[in-house]
């Protein structure tokens, strides 16, 4: 009977010894790492869980990605069509100029070869790619404007902007129609053509604060496409901390609560193994005596 309640206790005290040093080695790991979760088995809800955010932040990542994108082609969009503005309002002013009737031929010829340097520019500037290589005003087309022999600009895109993927079925525009600016470009042709003809503008002034209007009103679409963005990217990242805080709820070690709970299992260890070895002697002893 005696050597049945030892044998018990014998494999009482090193059972629980064995959990003992298990747990403080698993807690050790765990400050180590600063991660309380390294396997499945640790906590199988909280691993699929924390599998499932690490997923949903995989796809955002993606999302942001397309979002930084479309935002920076909006931006080059908008800064481009600011530039031909620019143009624009400079050759309103030639425009203005050549409507004086006590200009010299000479003089006249001065500004058709700006009004023709404004041509050239607004063309290259509606020519543009975006990082991707695509023209911004191409309608979804590989060009937008090619200049003929006779140097008349043309739109030769299409009709189809490009759009860029910001979510599960939602895309947002980044390439526009250059339709809208063909009138433009026959207006700075009808204007220089006017000035090296001798003849009045007419409406050609009014013309071009057309083209300024239609391009105002583009950079507005634009805008407003951007800050579309703006608040996705705002709401992405509101979702990011909170799938941030829970993803550490799950995985991250509590480093002051976990070396507490190692303090007190290596305390009670220490005591189990004394305890242990005392015992031990003493069962020994009563053997021998």
């Amino acid at each position: 009977m005696d050597r049945l309640s030892t044998s018990q206790f014998y494999g009482r005290s090193l059972t629980q010894m064995t959990g003992l040093n298990v747990k403080a080695d698993k807690l050790q790991t765990q400050i180590a790492s600063t991660k309380k979760l390294a396997v499945a088995s640790d906590d199988a809800a909280g691993f699929t869980r924390l599998a499932g955010l690490k997923r949903a932040a995989a796809d955002d990542k993606a999302v942001g990605a397309n979002l930084d994108l479309a935002a920076g082609i909006l931006a080059q969009s908008d800064a481009t069509l600011g530039s031909i503005t620019d143009q624009l309002q400079r050759a309103k002013e030639l425009a203005i100029q050549a409507n004086s009737g006590t200009l010299t031929a000479d003089q006249r010829a001065v500004i058709a070869t700006q009004l023709d340097g404004i041509l050239e520019d607004v063309a290259a500037l509606a020519n543009q790619k975006d990082a991707r290589g695509v023209p911004l005003f191409g309608g979804g087309g590989e060009a937008a404007f090619a200049t003929g022999a006779n140097g008349r600009v043309t739109y030769v895109g299409g009709t189809t902007p490009g759009s860029i993927p910001t979510g599960e079925g939602t895309a947002v525009q980044v390439t526009e129609d250059g339709t809208r600016l063909q009138a433009m470009f026959d207006t700075l042709s009808a204007l220089s053509a006017a000035v090296k003809e001798g003849k009045g503008i007419g409406e050609a002034g009014d013309a071009v604060t057309a083209s300024i209007d239609t391009v105002s009103g583009m950079r507005g679409s634009i805008g407003a496409r951007a800050m579309r963005l703006d608040m996705e990217m705002e709401r992405l990242d509101e979702v990011a901390v909170g799938r941030e805080e829970a993803r550490s709820a799950i995985e991250d070690t509590d480093i002051s609560a976990t070396v507490i709970e190692l303090q007190k299992t290596l305390t009670i260890l220490s005591a189990t193994q004394a305890s242990f070895s005392k015992l031990t002697s003493l069962s020994l002893f009563d053997q021998l005596r």
